[in-house]
């Protein structure tokens, strides 16, 4: 595995540790919350302050003073698709649906991604990595809980959430290849704790921040430093990774949930959750195991095509 690739999986897979972990303290978090949208307004917001102080000491400005217009536009369709509107969708959607069917659904990523990154973004998957990606998904279907789907408004809207997210990751994937991957981290936060803010104050909650608790504050806080570390650690998998590996392993974050709550939660793992995570660890195994190869031939494929245009 080249040195990008392994880079790229170790931040992946971060990723997805920290996504399992925040997954456990958000749903703790936002169930003393009278609106989600406010708690991931507040979250957001935090994030995209912390981001703008990250530009400045690592001194970005430089960089975002050469963005072109194009450039800029691309980072402002990522606030938008992927830092506002999907937050919005997926937090009021997760309050009209159980919490297992929302994480099913959301846990589709990667399928929306592969089919949007093979036509857009010519990367390839071999048949083992698809095989990889079938025990992936098939591990989901094996979680505890599932009765299935009722197709009401919620699950409907944290699909659209999903899909949201997938457009992003392509836009994001482009935009990465000249832009650095704080730069574009901080865009996603920032623009889109701004719509969000714009939103809830049209929404008149607004006057809910300022009746919140110091343990609510400090449940917002450190749900915010989970969500810090979540994008930093994703955009920089991205870069150097094709989105459909990038996106395939963040799906460890269930099985990382899985064990924390077994552990500390309800101190008991079923004979469903250890199937899936049997599933799991085969299907990252394929996946990883032939992510080299297949990013080899997306290059070659891409510098085919650049010839051609």
């Amino acid at each position: 595995m080249t040195k990008k690739m392994r880079l790229a999986t170790y931040f992946a897979l971060a990723t997805a540790f920290i996504s399992g972990v925040n997954t456990l303290v958000s749903k703790a978090v936002v169930s003393g919350m009278s609106d989600p949208v406010v708690f991931t307004t507040l979250k957001n917001g935090i994030v995209g302050v912390i981001l703008i102080g990250a530009l400045i000491v690592w001194n970005k400005w430089g960089e975002i003073k050469t963005l072109s217009r194009k450039q800029w536009y691309k980072l402002l369709s990522i606030g938008v698709i992927g830092g506002s509107i999907p937050f919005a969708l997926f937090f009021t959607g997760l309050t009209q649906t159980s919490g297992m069917n929302a994480a099913l659904i959301h846990k589709t990523l990667f399928i929306w991604v592969l089919l949007l990154a093979v036509p857009l973004l010519k990367e390839k998957v071999n048949s083992w990595q698809i095989f990889g990606i079938g025990a992936v998904f098939a591990a989901n279907l094996f979680i505890g809980g599932f009765n299935g789907f009722s197709f009401n408004t919620g699950e409907l809207m944290i699909l659209g959430a999903t899909l949201l997210w997938a457009v992003e990751i392509i836009i994001a994937k482009k935009v990465l290849k000249n832009v650095s991957s704080l730069v574009v981290a901080s865009s996603r936060m920032v623009f889109g704790s701004l719509i969000l803010l714009a939103f809830i104050f049209w929404k008149g909650s607004f006057g809910l921040v300022i009746g919140l608790g110091a343990s609510q504050w400090i449940g917002v806080l450190i749900t915010s430093l989970f969500l810090t570390g979540y994008v930093i650690t994703w955009y920089t998998a991205l870069k150097y990774a094709p989105a459909t590996y990038v996106a395939t392993l963040l799906v460890a974050s269930t099985l990382v949930t899985n064990v924390l709550s077994a552990m500390f939660v309800t101190h008991t793992f079923s004979e469903e959750k250890l199937i899936s995570s049997l599933l799991y660890i085969v299907g990252f195994i394929c996946v990883i195991g032939f992510a080299d190869h297949t990013a080899k031939e997306t290059a070659k494929k891409l510098e085919i095509s650049s010839v051609v245009e």
